[in-house]
């Protein structure tokens, strides 16, 4: 059994106010440096933590680990605005990354919904691990689609994604995948982070 939050129970996501805080530097995540990493379509990924701050995407149980205590990678030194927006979140957080998406069509996106992995050797007794995201790129006609049964239409929900959108979703629970029109690839942050008093004390402060 895993500490869980219950602003997810019903629905599995929390769509949260925009952030409101520092403006996001484009050339934070312009010069990061970007790995050919897949997943959920045409996707690069830029690490800004992982399991041993090394530059990688695996999954932190490649090294023993949960997805938690995260360590900062040489990316994070030139992205300072978004290490303190997930420092300020104040709850553990394990992988840190930008997701660099090229745009696809809607039969694409649905075709890539997909659960991610976020509690292998996560102890039990632990908070549960979800993700946030933060939408970089100002994309209000892409949408984040979200399935509690990946073949059914009807258990779907549809997020659109405007700069500064913030949502934390149990991506382990629901399908999930984005679609984006473009016409120029979509930037976002995704944290890792473990349910629990913190996570939960922010997202009531967002809400």
């Amino acid at each position: 059994m895993h500490v869980k939050l219950d602003a997810l129970a019903e629905k599995g996501f929390a769509v949260l106010r925009n952030y409101e805080g520092l403006q996001v530097p484009p050339e934070e995540w312009m010069q990061l440096e970007y790995m050919d990493w897949k997943s959920g379509g045409d996707t690069n990924f830029a690490p800004i933590a992982s399991a041993l701050g090394e530059m990688e995407c695996a999954g932190f149980w490649d090294h023993g680990k949960p997805d938690k205590d995260g360590i900062w990678t040489k990316n994070a030194e030139l992205c300072p605005t978004l290490v303190k927006w997930t420092e300020e979140v104040g709850a553990r957080y394990g992988r840190v990354r930008i997701i660099k998406l090229n745009p696809n069509t809607e039969a694409e996106a649905t075709h890539n919904l997909h659960l991610d992995d976020n509690n292998r050797l996560n102890p039990d007794g632990e908070g549960w691990v979800v993700r946030a995201w933060l939408q970089l790129t100002d994309d209000p006609n892409s949408y984040m689609i979200l399935r509690e049964d990946k073949n059914d239409p009807a258990t779907e929900s549809r997020i659109s994604m405007p700069r500064n959108r913030q949502i934390v979703i149990d991506s382990q629970r629901l399908w999930h995948a984005a679609w984006h029109p473009g016409p120029e690839p979509r930037y976002a942050l995704i944290v890792s982070f473990e349910s629990g008093d913190a996570l939960n004390k922010w997202i009531e402060s967002q809400s």
